[in-house]
């Protein structure tokens, strides 16, 4: 058995072919088009396998993410398609794999890793836990639109210049280029939604579906609240079915919005996360406090706790794992009880921390 390791270039088709035959056998495309970004020759070095007589047994990819956020700026690494050939499974090649990846991804200074997977127990045992959050909202019924001058679109011939103006006003989001735009548009399976104002420019825009995943949830999408909304209704309209968006916790006014139409609300996790550069995370998290006036922030690691609070109003969390909650939600720091009001409120002021990873980006 030989790997961990990356892919020489040369291998790069029969890694794509063996994924594509793991993880796709029904679909018709490559599943390099699905992650046109991840499993592309430009992130070879960051794609890890393990072989067996040259023949391909074991895979992941870490994607490295630099998200902005109106408080930190992070470098994440998101890790996917992880596969074993059936015949070497229960082997612990999926663990070494991983496990590599996490190296890779720390070496690389990412603040924390995330990954999707209903695995759980399999995870944590690496250090993953639940963290952050995704809300996701059922528009169960037809509803009027509230901007009726925007001309509505499915025709999938969108620029990618319009895509990415829109996508880069979001407060939280991950650094995308244009060619990425470009690149993620072209995804098999993507259903691309537009709404445009008299002027002829892009007011806002969805998009359902990424390959053999996401599909019937909008993942992806920007533009103003009414235009926004405009669009949802076209889509519950055209699809005669309900539609579910996905949003993240910060966006506050788009969710009270929804609220006032027949929606079901559902609050799930965002991904499992784990922390990999503590001290590089917790110096990001002290200047965001301090930029908020909070200059008296402890966080910090002794052994396996860490303590964290505000000046002398302290409290010690046991293993990393809690420590994820409190940093990245669900935990409310007011409903978790151990800090005075007046400190809850200090750290209420940048916590949890607004990452969110777009489904585009997710791998």
């Amino acid at each position: 058995m030989e790997g961990p390791r990356s892919p020489a270039e040369s291998e790069l088709p029969s890694v794509l072919n063996f994924l594509t035959q793991s993880l796709r056998a029904e679909a018709n495309w490559s599943i390099a088009a699905e992650y046109p970004t991840a499993l592309s020759p430009s992130n070879l070095h960051n794609m890890r396998i393990m072989t067996e007589a040259d023949q391909v047994v074991s895979h992941a990819v870490l994607k490295p993410l630099i998200v902005k956020s109106p408080h930190v700026i992070f470098k994440v690494g998101a890790i996917g398609s992880v596969v074993t050939n059936e015949t070497h499974r229960n082997k612990g090649l999926s663990t070494q794999i991983i496990e590599d990846c996490i190296q890779q991804a720390t070496r690389q200074q990412c603040d924390v890793a995330i990954l999707w997977t209903d695995l759980y127990d399999f995870y944590r045992r690496m250090g993953f836990e639940l963290a952050g959050t995704e809300i996701s909202i059922v528009v169960e019924e037809e509803f009027q639109a509230p901007d009726p001058s925007l001309r509505l679109s499915k025709d999938p011939k969108v620029a990618a210049e319009a895509i990415h103006r829109l996508y880069s006003t979001h407060t939280v989001n991950s650094v995308r280029t244009v060619e990425e735009t470009r690149k993620y548009l072209s995804i098999p399976k993507t259903q691309v939604y537009t709404a445009w104002d008299t002027s002829g420019q892009l007011a806002a825009y969805a998009i359902e579906g990424k390959g053999v995943d996401l599909g019937g949830y909008i993942h992806e999408w920007g533009g103003s609240i009414t235009a926004l909304l405009t669009l949802l209704s076209y889509i519950r309209r055209e699809k005669q079915q309900p539609v579910t968006i996905i949003v993240p916790r910060h966006a506050k006014n788009l969710i009270q919005r929804l609220l006032e139409k027949p929606v079901t609300y559902n609050q799930g996790y965002l991904g499992m996360i784990k922390i990999l550069n503590f001290d590089q995370l917790s110096a990001k998290i002290k200047r965001a406090f301090r930029a908020e006036g909070v200059s008296d922030i402890v966080l910090e690691k002794q052994n396996d706790k860490y303590v964290f609070g505000c000046g002398q109003d302290l409290a010690v969390f046991d293993g990393e794992q809690n420590l994820t909650h409190l940093l990245f939600g669900p935990v409310n720091i007011e409903a978790l009880g151990v800090f005075k009001p007046e400190t809850a409120q200090k750290l209420g002021k940048i916590l949890p921390l607004n990452l969110w990873i777009w489904g585009w980006d997710s791998i």
